[in-house]
């Protein structure tokens, strides 16, 4: 590994709520269970009550997915989730506004978008750290964006917002 990339890595971080959570896990000696709901699915109303739900019934992290019109990475079941959400009417900035909503509704859970890169750089990289931060996000699962980019790119602006990048 050269020094770039060990500088680079060096400036990742994981946000401090994912962080704990892992380690009260560690400690209760058990695996964390992580939840998947897609954004906007089965209706726009819908995602902010699944969320509480899932924490409720037990999930240590939200994986909140952003639907995307050309998935390319998932499996059939969360493509046609995607595909009802945008049929709903999803629009990006609702994925954030659903976990502001749900952290002012109580929940404590960690929760990372889970989507592909267009729909971050598109909203812009920065404006979606910044924006992502103050709502409540702990990080992002991002299935297309490939490790070397993700350190140049993606990375360093989520760190500096405390954003995990997984």
């Amino acid at each position: 590994m050269d020094r770039n990339t060990q500088r680079q890595r060096k400036a990742v971080g994981m946000s401090q709520r994912l962080a704990d959570r892992f380690a009260a896990c560690r400690e209760a000696g058990r695996t964390a269970f992580v939840g998947f709901v897609t954004a906007g699915f089965p209706n726009l109303a819908d995602t902010v009550p699944a969320m509480l739900e899932m924490e409720k019934n037990g999930a240590d992290v939200i994986e909140l997915g952003v639907p995307f019109s050309d998935p390319m990475a998932d499996g059939s079941v969360i493509e046609a989730a995607s595909v009802v959400s945008i049929k709903n009417g999803f629009k990006y900035h609702m994925v954030v506004d659903y976990v502001k909503e749900a952290r002012a509704q109580g929940l404590t859970v960690p929760v990372l978008l889970m989507g592909y890169y267009n729909s971050f750089l598109a909203a812009g990289i920065d404006a979606t750290c910044k924006d992502c931060a103050a709502a409540g996000v702990d990080g992002f699962i991002i299935v297309d964006l490939p490790c070397e980019e993700g350190w140049r790119v993606m990375a360093p602006t989520a760190a500096a917002h405390n954003l995990s990048l997984v």
